[in-house]
C-alpha cells in the first residue's frame, strides 16, 4: 500500500457523518485508513456519547468493515471484538486487546477484570 494515498478518517466523521459523505473522493485505489485508535474512538463515541446499544454499535462497525473505500487496520481482530460485544461475552475493548495479543503470538493474556476473563484469550489473576 502506498502511504501517500492513505488518509486517516476522523472520529467525528465516522461517528456522526453518513458513510456516503466519508466515501466522497475516496476509491478502492485511494482508500481512507481507519486505524485501531480511530476504531476505539468510534466505539467510544457510539457507546458513550450517542448511547447506542451493543447491537447498534456492531451494525455501525459492520458497515465500516464492509465499505470498499475504507481500509480498516486489523479488521479480523475488530471482527472478533465485534462478535464478543454482540453476543455479550465481553466488552469490545477487552476483546480487541485479547484478539490483538493473540494476533501478536500471545496464547493467553492475564487480567484482573472478571468479565474480560470470560473471553477465550484471557486468564484471570486472582
Amino acid at each position: 500500500m502506498d502511504a501517500a494515498v492513505v488518509v486517516t478518517v476522523s472520529v467525528e466523521a465516522c461517528a456522526v457523518l453518513p458513510l456516503s459523505v466519508i466515501e466522497a473522493g475516496l476509491s478502492v485505489e485511494s482508500p481512507a485508513l481507519v486505524n485501531l485508535a480511530n476504531t476505539l474512538e468510534i466505539v467510544w463515541v457510539l457507546r458513550s456519547v450517542k448511547k447506542l446499544r451493543p447491537a447498534a454499535v456492531v451494525r455501525h462497525l459492520e458497515e465500516l468493515l464492509t465499505t470498499d473505500v475504507l481500509l480498516v487496520q486489523n479488521w479480523q481482530e475488530i471482527f472478533q471484538a465485534m462478535t464478543a460485544l454482540e453476543d455479550g461475552s465481553g466488552e469490545f475493548e477487552d476483546a480487541l486487546i485479547g484478539a490483538l495479543n493473540q494476533w501478536s503470538g500471545c496464547t493467553k493474556s492475564v487480567t484482573f477484570d472478571q468479565k474480560a476473563a470470560r473471553l477465550p484469550y484471557f486468564r484471570l489473576l486472582a
